[in-house]
């Protein structure tokens, strides 16, 4: 709630209009799950990209997103005002910041009637299946994407099928334009700035927890009962509900599934248990992703130095309190600055970073039987606790077998049948 409370006020003193970057924001319903800006908050500045997609649309894609959030914020700076981007969802900003994106969809045709979207007709197959098909298409793809990402190696595929150009030869030509790099195409605003909210961990994990808290005291829970009862529970009858597309992928949704589909059917208590159990769940998984994010801003904002990397000012909202001192103030003189074109008085986030460190190294841990991406999650997976575990098992197992060799072959002149047979195992 801070960014977008931060966004409303810069709207409101600046005169700029705020332009949700969040991929659940988009569709109608779920305001209390999906975190929407309060009406408030919403009177303070114009917001655009709020609660105008179908619920039951489950193809609306982030290029989707670009083309409609777009010309929005070319209306706004037409009309001298600041547009102010707040999300949301990582891939969301960076379509808007770069050009990254690969258009599929033919504009000029209108089909007479829908159109299966392939990539969801390829998630549907075998994940191994995919990625031995993208080795063939697109090599250099397959190595920078895991085998159980199914989305992205489906998304791969799909831009290759239906362009007939490795995905990877896209992105690549994409970085090599005047003014691209590794995060891709040239930067569309270069004069854009990034405000990082961040807090002390622990202080960001006791906030969040009290957040889901607020959250069911501004009544989630029947949200969540009259979204399922409305859209979902046909579909759970039918066994054909998908928590991976749409607003039913939203973070809090899936987390209360047992306790929607069997509410009125079992017992208080059991009723009661399934419902801590959501909330502990969603409790969980919202701090993750509060971590996913901050580790995004690092891995590709603080880390990419370059020309087509906005600068990134941090802003610590660890203590509410100062939300004045600390964060308001600060974020009104960093955006004055690049209004008026001068340096703002804070200095940006910097970052070391190690410059031969590979992200998209490929290694297979045969002792796990695992495929790890990149330099850093290999060296943490080295160091894990499971791996240690497999290797200390498989070590165990090596020593076990080499003892009982040692023991056969000084038993007897005669190797009996057991003996003849065990080194072939």
């Amino acid at each position: 709630m801070a960014m977008s409370a931060l966004a409303a006020q810069l709207g409101g003193r600046l005169g700029g209009e705020v332009v949700s970057a969040d991929s659940m924001q988009v569709y109608k319903g779920l305001d209390i799950i999906t975190n929407k800006v309060s009406p408030q908050e919403q009177r303070l500045c114009r917001h655009h990209m709020l609660s105008f997609v179908d619920p039951l649309v489950s193809n609306y894609t982030v290029v989707d997103f670009r083309d409609r959030a777009g010309p929005l914020i070319e209306d706004i700076l037409a009309r001298d005002k600041i547009p102010i981007v707040v999300g949301g969802t990582n891939y969301y900003i960076e379509a808007l910041l770069w050009k990254v994106l690969v258009d599929t969809k033919d504009k000029d045709t209108v089909a007479p009637a829908p159109v299966p979207d392939r990539k969801v007709e390829l998630e549907r197959m075998d994940g191994a299946e995919l990625h031995r098909r993208l080795r063939r298409v697109d090599p250099a793809m397959a190595a920078r994407l895991h085998p159980h990402d199914k989305r992205k190696v489906a998304r791969s595929l799909q831009v290759f099928e239906e362009t007939g150009i490795p995905h990877s030869e896209i992105l690549h030509r994409q970085q090599q334009e005047e003014g691209g790099g590794p995060l891709g195409g040239p930067l569309k605003y270069p004069h854009s700035c990034i405000l990082w909210l961040h807090a002390d961990q622990a202080a960001l994990d006791e906030r969040l927890e009290k957040r889901v808290d607020d959250m069911l005291a501004a009544g989630l829970l029947q949200e969540l009962r009259d979204f399922h009862r409305r859209y979902n529970r046909q579909r759970v009858a039918e066994n054909r509900q998908d928590y991976q597309h749409g607003i039913f992928q939203s973070i809090g949704f899936k987390e209360f599934h047992e306790y929607l589909v069997s509410e009125g059917s079992c017992s208080p208590e059991t009723s009661a248990l399934l419902l801590q159990k959501g909330i502990q769940a969603l409790k969980q998984v919202t701090k993750r992703y509060a971590r996913r994010q901050n580790k995004w801003v690092r891995n590709r904002f603080l880390k990419r130095p370059g020309p087509n990397v906005p600068p990134v000012y941090g802003l610590e909202v660890s203590d509410l309190l100062r939300w004045e001192e600390d964060v308001l103030k600060p974020a009104l003189e960093i955006v004055e600055s690049f209004m008026q074109g001068r340096e703002p008085p804070a200095a940006p986030v910097r970052m070391e970073r190690d410059a031969h460190e590979n992200k998209r190294s490929h290694r297979v841990c045969d002792v796990c039987d695992r495929v790890i991406i990149g330099d850093r999650e290999w060296a943490a997976h080295t160091r894990s606790k499971s791996h240690r575990h497999h290797l200390k098992k498989r070590q165990k197992l090596e020593t076990a077998g080499g003892a009982a060799g040692s023991e056969g072959a000084g038993d007897s002149a005669e190797p009996s049948v057991e003996d003849s047979v065990s080194p072939s195992l």
